[in-house]
């Protein structure tokens, strides 16, 4: 599992490659807790080179997103293949976070 974080003045970035699991998940919640600190919280996890998301990784993230907006902010997600999409369908987790299909339009988003 690769993770990579960026960060410019318009968002927080997280760049995920593999299986986000157990294993890479305490590292992702520790990034979110270092970004969440800086108001407003403008987070975005890129997760277009995840394979596979298991039940840890997806409470990281529920997590997140509740950190996020109690800091003013929001934590949106984009570029989901199609394996990691059908996770959050099932989950219904698709109805709770901001989904988009390019980090360029989650990025712009959290000026609207």
């Amino acid at each position: 599992m690769a993770f990579n974080t960026r960060s410019s003045e318009d968002a927080a970035v997280a760049e995920l490659d593999g299986r986000f699991d157990a294993h890479i998940a305490p590292q992702v919640s520790a990034w979110i807790e270092e970004m969440a600190a800086r108001a407003p919280a403008r987070l975005l996890v890129n997760l277009s080179g995840v394979t596979f998301i298991d039940s840890t990784a997806l409470a990281t993230l529920v997590q997140g997103m509740k950190r996020a907006r109690q800091q003013g902010g929001d934590l949106h997600l984009c570029c989901l293949q199609q394996p990691v999409r059908i996770i959050f369908e099932l989950t219904r987790l698709d109805r709770a976070f901001d989904i988009y299909l390019s980090e360029d339009e989650a990025v712009t988003a959290f000026d609207s």
